[in-house]
């Protein structure tokens, strides 16, 4: 998604408006039932806070400094572009000064921004029907898209796409509703609570980012590597270190450098506590407050596991999704025994240090983690 000539390594104006061009229509409803879906989850974000608190014992009244944005499709592109645009600084300005340093780089350099720009928004325009809800960690603030102050976030949520699934599940709209923001409203939680978390995610990533070989002939080869693996390379279907097999490998794993995948094992960690927690949170609220909750996750979990079209399939396994879907499994499946065994007070010393984070490893085996982190005997 970036190139090594012309000014700007991605042309985000165009990664927009390609994406704002290209992604699907959402649910008919008439203009006063759009009026009554913003409020409700309104409405709901701002409950949800109480009843997220009281289960899990983090935050106070008054820790939230982060926006609750109510969005349309378009709104979700232009929020994460924003974000992507801040995150990506560091690597588009290494490949900046790299550009045009030998034969690579004029191959790459004739994509050009606005190439890019359009691949991006590609991308983009395929999840923005997808994402019910997000908590933007390292959102800027901009006219249209405020962000909390002192670097928090933003809690977007996506209100076309919350309606078409709780149609397609044919589940109680209200419930459902709820039982998102509660989802959600954990994730708020956990970064507003939890003061390190945010820059110790952001330095994870900026050194995942830091190891990316920016050498052009590199990057060709190893996107060679990547189409051929894709398009079967592997056909003796054997396996890999992570049980899967190749062809089974998404394009992000397989372009990685093995420092990046070390990177990236912690992140995946992290990123599977935050999920799993999330879901745990929202199943354990979800009795008390959502009548029709058991409907709701049943019906859930069967469309995550189920997917759509073999197309939808293939581009969520292509671009690494799929490992999102074991984070909530893996994850959810961790937090709920480490409970179940220490209680939630003793699962809230997850939240002490990056040091008592959970590894990939304790995720498969929380009681690895509750022996390291609690001292206890076998």
């Amino acid at each position: 998604m970036t190139s090594l000539g012309g000014a700007e390594m991605v042309d985000w104006n165009l990664a927009v408006a390609t994406a704002t061009r290209l992604v699907r229509p959402g649910p008919e409803v008439s203009r006063d039932e759009a009026r009554a879906v913003v409020a409700e989850l309104r409405k709901h974000a701002k409950s949800s806070e109480g009843h997220v608190r009281s289960f899990t014992r983090m935050g106070t009244e008054d820790i939230h400094d982060t926006p609750v944005l109510v969005v349309d499709r378009a709104g979700w592109v232009r929020a994460n572009v924003a974000g992507f645009r801040e995150v990506l600084k560091p690597l588009l300005e290494k490949m900046k000064d790299r550009r045009g340093g030998g034969p690579g780089g004029a191959v790459l350099g004739a994509v050009g921004g606005k190439v890019t720009g359009v691949e991006l928004g590609m991308l983009l325009s395929f999840l923005a029907s997808r994402v019910l809800g997000q908590y933007e960690t390292f959102a800027p603030a901009t006219r249209d898209l405020p962000a909390g102050a002192n670097g928090g976030g933003r809690l977007l949520l996506v209100a076309p796409n919350i309606v078409h699934v709780e149609r397609e599940l044919d589940v109680d709209p209200h419930d459902f509703r709820l039982w998102v923001c509660l989802h959600e409203e954990t994730h708020r939680t956990q970064f507003s609570s939890v003061p390190w978390l945010r820059d110790h995610l952001e330095g994870e990533i900026q050194a995942f980012l830091g190891e990316t070989d920016v050498d052009p002939m590199t990057v060709l080869e190893r996107i060679r590597e990547a189409a051929q693996s894709l398009a079967g390379g592997r056909s003796d279907g054997a396996e890999d270190d992570e049980g899967t097999t190749g062809g089974g490998r998404s394009f992000v794993e397989i372009v990685q450098t093995p420092a990046q995948r070390e990177i990236l094992a912690r992140l995946t960690a992290v990123m599977s506590l935050l999920e799993g927690h999330a879901d745990y949170v929202m199943d354990g609220v979800g009795p008390d407050v959502v009548p029709s909750v058991t409907e709701i996750r049943e019906k859930f979990k069967e469309r995550r596991q189920r997917g759509a079209s073999r197309l939808d399939q293939a581009l969520r396994k292509l671009l690494g999704l799929d490992a999102k879907l074991r984070q909530y499994r893996d994850g959810e499946r961790f937090v709920r025994a480490v409970v179940d065994e220490v209680g939630m007070d003793g699962f809230n010393r997850v939240w002490t240090s990056p040091n008592t984070l959970p590894t990939k490893a304790e995720i498969a085996k929380p009681a690895d983690w509750v022996a390291r982190v609690h001292r206890r005997a076998d």
